[in-house]
């Protein structure tokens, strides 16, 4: 389903026989399965989450091109040098030229670059960077946000609405969509009068993006190219990875706007209320549980280093927006009253601290340089003894995040403490 084609499906069930299949199950595992077998692709109804998650998918493939994302470390994105050290993009099928301009390319490696010679008075910084990062932006729509018309009332949720939709296109046309159950579809609505009826009665999309094809010509044309530019990366580039990287060193970017960038900095309402809205979960609770999980054989084996894998890459991405919001001042401390370097804070049953000698123990070890390197050993010893992976053995959670020139850590919290 990652094919240029169909990338933008979701919502949809895979059946075998007419029975829908589980989607965390392997293939070896599905009863009646064999050669010659089809498994056949259905589109299912939508639920609000649905949808939600379709816009997004929608959203990620509009700005897929983009390298704003992988330089900030937003949607699980990280940079990636893959095509820099092969000096060539994946491609499925490369033409004669493209060799010979490799081959060149390969002759001119010998000639050492100029800013690498000695006695230079400027050195920059910009050979750090990728070589893609002049790609010319793609831009198949100008806004595409949740309505003010949202939510709906209890009137429409009974016809089956969902959710509201603007949508502002290149040829600065505006449109307000109806998310429904069986799909979308443009409604009369506009921004004076609410109006559900459809447009046009029967013209119901299963996908937000034929939909957008069907209204904006332009859309249709750069959508289309925005996805075989992405098919042409490699796939690291492609995918959201778990452990990301986050450089040090950006080039400016034109600031685009992006509801759903500004939605995800306030879903939490940080700096509004103490307590984040939602279920918390138990961080230490789900590690112990998890490291507890049998191990006797190889299935047990692989279902336990999974729910670890995911548990741990769970904590670390909550880790990292509480130490962002932490340094940015939206959490409580909880001993305000006293100095800010000894401030400490609870946030989503998490505790965060600061890498300062707030106590003086590192006073004849260089005070709060000393104190700022201790969190990297502490870090270093804990990773140490999870891997001895002893049972009855346990740590906790700790992840240490540097951001805006300071150091925090954050560490799942006992019960009891």
């Amino acid at each position: 389903m990652d094919k240029e084609e169909t990338c933008h499906r979701t919502c949809f069930s895979l059946q075998l026989d007419g029975i829908i299949l589980d989607n965390f199950s392997e293939l070896k595992n599905i009863d009646g399965l064999k050669e010659g077998s089809v498994l056949k692709v259905v589109e299912e109804q939508y639920t609000v989450r649905e949808v939600r998650i379709h816009i997004r998918h929608i959203n990620e493939l509009i700005h897929a091109c983009d390298l704003n994302d992988l330089y900030n470390g937003t949607n699980n994105y990280s940079l990636c040098l893959v095509n820099d050290i092969n000096n060539s993009e994946t491609s499925s099928s490369a033409s004669n030229t493209d060799r010979r301009k490799g081959a060149e390319t390969n002759a001119n490696d010998s000639i050492v670059p100029e800013y690498l010679l000695p006695n230079q008075k400027d050195i920059l910084l910009t050979p750090l960077f990728t070589t893609n990062n002049k790609i010319n932006r793609l831009q198949s729509l100008k806004i595409l946000s949740y309505s003010g018309w949202n939510p709906p009332n209890g009137s429409r949720k009974l016809h089956g609405d969902l959710m509201y939709l603007k949508v502002t296109t290149c040829e600065e046309k505006s449109f307000h969509i109806t998310a429904c159950t069986k799909g979308f579809y443009v409604s009369q609505t506009t921004d004076e009068k609410f109006l559900p009826k459809p447009v046009q009665p029967k013209a119901i999309f299963h996908s937000l993006v034929d939909l957008l094809n069907n209204i904006s010509p332009v859309f249709k044309k750069k959508f289309r190219a925005i996805q075989r530019k992405r098919c042409t990366k490699h796939p690291f580039e492609r995918i959201q990875i778990p452990f990301q990287i986050h450089p040090w060193l950006s080039p400016r970017f034109e600031h685009i706007m992006d509801h759903f960038r500004a939605e995800d900095a306030n879903i939490n309402k940080l700096g509004h209320e103490d307590h984040i809205p939602g279920q918390v979960r138990d961080w230490n609770e789900e590690l112990q549980i998890t490291k507890e999980l049998p191990k006797k054989n190889l299935p047990e084996r692989l279902i336990r280093e999974r729910a670890m894998f995911k548990v741990h890459t769970d904590f670390i991405s909550a880790a990292i927006r509480g130490c962002q919001a932490v340094v940015d001042g939206n959490i409580m401390a909880i001993n305000p009253g006293e100095e800010s370097k000894v401030h400490m804070y609870i946030w989503n049953n998490m505790f965060f601290s600061l890498g300062f000698d707030v106590k003086d123990h590192y006073k004849d070890f260089g005070g709060d340089a000393a104190a700022h390197s201790a969190p990297a050993n502490d870090l270093q010893g804990v990773r140490a003894i999870n891997t001895l992976d002893l049972d009855g053995l346990h740590t906790l959670g700790t992840v240490v995040v540097d951001y805006r020139g300071m150091r925090v850590t954050a560490q799942s919290i006992v019960p009891g403490r």
